[in-house]
């Protein structure tokens, strides 16, 4: 008997099942069988299989007809012999002492199930799994879902190592369709007598490129919608028989992740709905408590109350509305000692309308300029997504705040009224805000002696108040929209460079430089770009260039003269981007890594063989190269 039975059911996963069965193969727990089952695939996916099943007799095929995911798991599941059973999908990977460390938990504290941290595997990059994130911040032995109730998210079925015994006095088994390992999962958590949870990775779940490919990539369509809501239905039944306590976390997340799906389904409909999904979802509706529905945005809330009383065609409009961004609902207030907020809609009843704590401050700026040695902004501030003509007047409040110290230099204090602005949006759409119009002024003679000397890092905030309302934050927007990003200025010794983060927030960083970028372009699809560098020594220095998420690194060569250095990077070889997103933090190699001050302007967009290039400077003023 082996001590794991490692079940794997795959359908045309050709291109992955090979990576996948030498993850497992690899485990440092060699003990374990893994009984591989076809689920009817018509790729060269069960060829893949055999050939690694003559070189392990650990591993073994079953082939069946397609019959879903579920029946493939339960055959597996009749065939295993092992003490522990764990399951992996057939386009994922097992980290190599994955199964080693969650039977060993299991071996040490007696529970029934084990289960751990995971990433998100997207071609060769891995980043953290937002579901699995908060669960598995730290490990706990022998707790209970009920105990720990951030488990309420850890739904899936592949990231756990289960008591065979203990699953066979469940009586679990999987229903025969999609999205069948929720309920499984949950019954595991809420049946067990203890679980263990390591915060350490022991599963790699792969976003697949191939669009159409993975049940979630279908999501709406309309059987798998079906199959969505019955194992919510499922789900729900089980917490409210055996764990209500949970019920209302469980609705949160099911409200914001699968009726989302729900709702975009239906309301993109060109024919009336299935009278059974909307039965399935309404269902599923009555009963979610209060607490849960004001849990998500009111937006959300307002298309799924539309689900939740069959009106499609209100549903339709209103999804329209949200996804154009026009959807923007008046806010007003009620109350004299506790002052309540809430959006206006005519579809919304009053006890679902109340939005005061997901008010919230977005300001962003619409230019920046040195103007005679002043570096002088006008922004627009906004209240979320709403429509804030009950405020009339307001007051505005702008800043500069140091990080280290929380020290403040005032830069305006005004009064505004808001007006509708069309804003284009990072696409180049153009859509209507409501918001109030700002301005400001910063004279770097503002800042002591001692703050140039502290060379520290300042954010640009903002304060709205008025009508019993005070909101304050960072003035922010999106990174790959205008404004450029103005040049830095000399003070003192000094250089004071105007930047904005990876998420668009604005501020100012004060910085010495060893090497400075003059000059940068893309020319015939090259960025290039030369500067002089206090130092240039005596080796041979490279540009480097790191990748923020993966710490991946390429490297190019750099051309002296003199004091001056001239570098020269094909952006068509340059890595594909991983994922929507990837940053390359840019820096001159020379045995130290200096990162170079950019003071030239240059164009921040540039498209290179079909692929988008963001020119940019980091949060230090230095080169930054983003792809998306």
């Amino acid at each position: 008997m082996p001590v794991l039975s490692v079940i794997v059911p795959f359908y045309n996963v050709e291109k992955y099942i090979g990576p996948c069965l030498d993850s497992i193969a690899a485990q440092t727990l060699a003990d374990l069988e893994v009984i591989c089952v076809d689920d009817g695939s018509v790729d060269g996916g069960p060829a893949v299989v055999e050939s690694r099943q003559a070189e392990d007799p650990r591993i073994s095929l079953v082939s069946q007809d397609n019959q879903g995911v579920g029946s493939a798991r339960n055959v597996g599941v009749r065939r295993a012999s092992g003490r522990y059973l764990a399951f992996v999908d057939g386009d994922d990977m097992v980290p190599r002492a994955a199964f080693k460390r969650l039977v060993s938990s299991l071996d040490s504290t007696g529970s029934d199930l084990a289960c751990g941290n995971v990433m998100r595997l997207h071609r060769n990059l891995l980043t953290p799994s937002w579901a699995h994130r908060q669960a598995f911040a730290r490990p706990i032995k022998r707790t209970h879902i009920t105990r720990h109730p951030l488990l309420i998210r850890d739904r899936m079925l592949w990231n756990k190592v289960y008591r065979r015994s203990f699953w066979d006095r469940l009586g679990l088994s999987f229903p025969e369709r999609m999205y069948e390992d929720q309920p499984v999962a949950m019954a595991a958590h809420v049946g067990a007598e203890s679980v263990d949870v390591l915060a350490g990775i022991v599963y790699h779940w792969r976003q697949r490129d191939e669009p159409g490919t993975s049940i979630t990539q279908r999501c709406l369509e309309p059987d798998n919608l079906r199959d969505r809501l019955l194992s919510v239905l499922e789900t729900s039944d089980l917490l409210s028989r055996g764990a209500p306590k949970l019920k209302p976390d469980f609705d949160c997340d099911t409200l914001d992740i699968d009726m989302s799906v729900a709702v975009a389904a239906l309301a993109t409909r060109r024919t009336p709905a299935d009278r059974e999904l909307l039965d399935l979802a309404v269902r599923y509706l009555d009963g979610v408590s209060r607490e849960a529905w004001e849990s998500i945005s009111f937006a959300d809330r307002l298309q799924v109350h539309l689900l939740h009383q069959r009106r499609q065609d209100a549903l339709a409009q209103v999804f329209a509305r949200a996804v154009a961004g026009h959807l923007q609902p008046r806010v007003g207030s009620a109350g004299l000692l506790r002052k309540r907020w809430y959006g206006r809609h005519p579809a919304m009843p009053a006890h679902l309308s109340e939005v005061t704590h997901e008010l919230r401050l977005t300001a962003r700026l619409v230019s920046l300029e040195w103007q005679d040695g002043v570096l002088s902004g006008a922004g627009r501030a906004a209240i979320g997504g709403f429509d804030a003509s009950e405020l009339r007047r307001v007051r505005l409040r702008v800043w500069m705040q140091e990080r280290r110290t929380g020290a403040t230099v005032p830069l305006s204090a005004e009064y505004a009224t808001p007006t509708w602005e069309n804003v284009e949006q990072e696409d180049g759409e153009a859509v209507p805000e409501h918001g109030f119009p700002f301005g400001f002024a910063f004279d770097p003679a503002m800042l002591s002696p001692a703050q140039l000397a502290r060379r520290g890092h300042w954010d640009l905030r903002l304060q709205l108040s008025g009508h019993g309302l005070k909101l304050a934050g960072r003035v922010a927007g999106p990174r790959w929209s205008p404004p450029l990003i103005p040049a830095p200025r000399r003070r003192s010794g000094v250089w004071l460079v105007p930047v904005r983060t990876a998420k668009g927030a604005w501020g100012l960083r004060l910085r010495k430089a060893e090497a400075i970028i003059g000059e940068c372009r893309v020319d015939g699809g090259d960025l290039v770009f030369s500067g002089e560098i206090s130092d240039v020594g005596d080796g041979e220095p490279v540009v480097r260039l790191r990748r923020r998420s993966d710490g991946e690194e390429m490297y190019f060569p750099v051309t002296l003269a003199g004091g001056g250095f001239q570098a020269r990077v094909p952006l068509a070889g340059i890595d594909e981007s991983v994922g929507h997103e990837s940053w390359w933090e840019v820096v001159i190699d020379q045995g130290r890594p200096i990162r170079p001050l950019v003071r030239a302007r240059h164009h921040p967009v540039a498209t290179v063989a079909d692929r988008r290039f963001l020119v940019d400077r980091s949060e230090d003023g230095g080169l930054l190269l983003a792809e998306r």
